[in-house]
């Protein structure tokens, strides 16, 4: 069944121009700093930066059919279909009128990474993987006080879990790959950029 997004994203005689961009994945566990450093790389590189899950809740606000069928799967408690969060990747990156992205979080696991591969049909230029160990994170999060319900440590670990579990995986493969730029995520944020600002300017 084709969906709203599957129209927005096809076009019948012309490669779409998200097919010719360049496209960086960041991973790192929850509280490495990612966030933070997209919006630097934003500001002195000019990517666009996108995360799958704000993605999602854009979509699931915007009162479409389809953000509709996200909201009843996410009420429901299923997972969301790597295939429609790719879709709403591809449409965002067609839409943006950009030709470097930034995609924050993804992928998260093994399934998303093939899903991205069949459905967008672009590898990422490189990986960018904050490393930081658990008691560092687990430190900075109950730090931040940003009053989120899941700033508690024993969510933390849970969710420490979830990413060594399904998402070292990831690293791992693009390691193998030669795609992976691992910077030492333990480091004040100044220091981090300043290694980060060299993958880039490369």
């Amino acid at each position: 069944m084709e969906t709203p997004v599957d129209a927005s994203i096809k076009g019948e005689h012309e490669s779409p121009r998200w097919k010719k961009s360049t496209v960086v994945f960041v991973l790192g566990g929850p509280g490495s700093g990612k966030g933070t450093q997209c919006a630097n790389v934003v500001k002195h590189f000019s990517y666009t930066h996108f995360s799958a899950g704000d993605l999602l809740r854009a979509e699931i606000k915007s009162g479409s059919e389809f953000g509709a069928m996200i909201r009843s799967m996410i009420a429901e408690g299923r997972i969301v279909p790597s295939e429609i969060t790719v879709k709403l990747l591809c449409k965002a990156m067609e839409e943006s009128g950009n030709d470097k992205f930034l995609v924050d979080g993804f992928p998260r696991n093994e399934e998303n990474r093939i899903v991205f591969e069949n459905v967008a049909k672009i590898e990422p230029a490189f990986v960018l993987f904050f490393d930081c160990p658990e008691e560092e994170l687990e430190r900075r999060i109950m730090n931040r006080n940003q009053g989120r319900e899941d700033d508690n440590i024993e969510t933390i670990k849970k969710r420490f879990k979830v990413f060594v579990e399904s998402t070292l995986p990831i690293v791992n493969y693009y390691e193998s790959r030669g795609k992976l730029r691992k910077i030492n995520a333990a480091k004040p944020s100044e220091e981090v950029f300043e290694a980060v600002k060299v993958l880039f300017a490369s």
